[in-house]
């Protein structure tokens, strides 16, 4: 299994729009971070973990040519906003893509890309085949056994992503212990990291320390990380062995 970062930034990403600050300014490709998602390759299967605006560039920057599967982890915009460029794998492979998600981010799906589900479709719009998810209960993608593990976005409800002894952790401010245990015997953990000052509903960096040596990881991602944090060099300078910032485009063989 191969893992790409596509994105690693926060809801704006980084640089930030008209900021002046010191890491939207850097001249440091590892500061520079699109929406967070991943691409999972595994067993000639090409899955993508959200969609967010810069979906498109993602698949472009990545050359992905053929995509067999999207996992949504919620609906807030950030990670749903580029679903319909699905349409250039729709019109290359002839067929539907299917997206995994919960019933509830099905529906939002529906509320946001309402012209590829009604009746009378307009010619070229995306074809989406919806497959619901539930929370703790393992789903097949072909031979590939996901398990879906709900975290909490304040008071929204996330879903994370385990194949295996890796799994996927975005925009979660709690996790309930049932859901940890879910966690056990990971090996390569990706979570959301926001910053070092509490926020509402992500993980600061002490927070999401302590979620991964709490699930034992023996490696840890940051993601989701906001221009607030700092540059990529002094984030990392901070964190324990065994953990580290991500960055776009930075490639995990497990």
């Amino acid at each position: 299994m191969k893992i790409t970062f596509l994105g690693t930034g926060t809801s704006q990403g980084v640089p930030v729009i008209a900021c002046q600050c010191e890491v939207c300014q850097s001249s440091d490709f590892r500061d520079k971070r699109l929406r967070s998602a991943i691409l999972i390759e595994i067993e000639g299967l090409n899955l993508v973990v959200d969609t967010g605006p810069d979906f498109r560039y993602q698949m472009l920057r990545e050359d992905v040519r053929h995509l067999d599967a999207i996992l949504i982890t919620h609906s807030h915009k950030d990670h749903i906003a580029g679903l319909d460029d699905v349409r250039a794998f729709n019109y290359q492979q002839q067929e539907s893509i299917p997206i995994y998600a919960t019933s509830v981010t099905h529906e939002a799906l529906k509320r946001e890309f309402y012209y590829a589900f009604g009746e009378l479709k307009y010619p070229g719009v995306p074809r989406l085949e919806l497959k619901p998810i539930v929370a703790a209960e393992p789903f097949f993608i072909h031979d590939i056994c996901v398990m879906p593990i709900e975290v909490m976005h304040y008071k929204m409800p996330v879903i994370g992503f385990r194949i295996g002894n890796f799994a996927y952790i975005t925009d979660a401010k709690t996790v309930d212990e049932y859901s940890k245990s879910l966690l056990k015997g990971v090996e390569i953990l990706i979570v959301n990291a926001l910053q070092e000052e509490p926020h509402i509903s992500h993980f600061t960096k002490d927070e999401a320390i302590q979620f991964a040596e709490e699930i034992g990881s023996k490696k840890t991602y940051f993601t989701h990380i906001s221009h607030r944090f700092g540059k990529h060099t002094v984030i990392q300078d901070q964190l324990p062995e065994g953990i580290f910032a991500a960055f776009d485009g930075l490639k995990l063989d497990i």
